[in-house]
């Protein structure tokens, strides 16, 4: 049986490329979609195995996209496809929930055998991705410090920042400024004990 793949992409030519490279023999491409919002409308009827996710994404970022998919559709396995490299965001792609996480310019066939694998349970890097990932906890541990004892506001903003809200975001969603949102995370880290965004997720996730 077919593996069947959508695509979030806002990128036209792209989405119409990664498509027919999707349409060939054991996988069908089922859907694509240009926006986060359209995506989260349309993939819960479409319940395809494994979609394709782009970050950046005109206004609901894909992070955050794969963040809500794993409540509207449990089973959909996410990969990550995209031109950034950047440690917090792969780390706060996989604390949303992505399987995957591929560069743009993937050769198709490395493609295709990234979404066979993703299906079958694996979690498929590109090889840049996976050496910044084994770079960060090959970094030599802290001190063990007490738990931390966050506000219930400070709680929230980071369970928000685990599931890669963006400052903005975070200060729409609990409507505060996004000065506020900065002071909050800027206390997190102090609390904490750790300097950026992907430690303070990491941390957050480990308990």
């Amino acid at each position: 049986m077919d593996i069947t793949v959508s695509i979030v992409e806002d990128d036209a030519a792209l989405r119409e490329t990664l498509a027919r490279y999707v349409d060939t023999r054991g996988f069908r491409c089922v859907s694509t979609h240009g926006s986060a919002e359209d995506a989260l409308r349309e993939l819960p009827s479409v319940k395809p195995a494994v979609v394709l996710m782009d970050i950046n994404l005109p206004r609901r970022s894909g992070i955050e996209c794969v963040a809500e998919l794993k409540t509207l559709a449990p089973e959909t396995k996410c990969i990550m496809l995209t031109a950034f490299e950047d440690a917090d965001l792969i780390f706060q792609a996989l604390a949303a929930g992505a399987l995957g996480y591929l560069l743009k310019g993937v050769r198709p066939a490395r493609l295709l055998e990234s979404i066979r694998e993703v299906h079958e349970g694996g979690s498929p890097m590109s090889s840049q991705i996976a050496r910044k990932v084994v770079a960060f906890f090959q970094k030599p541990p802290r001190q063990p410090v007490a738990e931390a004892r966050l506000s219930e506001r400070e709680q929230q903003v980071l369970e928000l920042l685990a599931k890669g809200l963006l400052y903005k975001q975070i200060a729409a969603k609990l409507d505060i400024s996004m000065g506020t949102v900065r002071t909050y995370a800027q206390r997190i880290y102090e609390k904490l004990q750790v300097h950026t965004r992907t430690e303070a997720v990491v941390k957050f996730l480990q308990h």
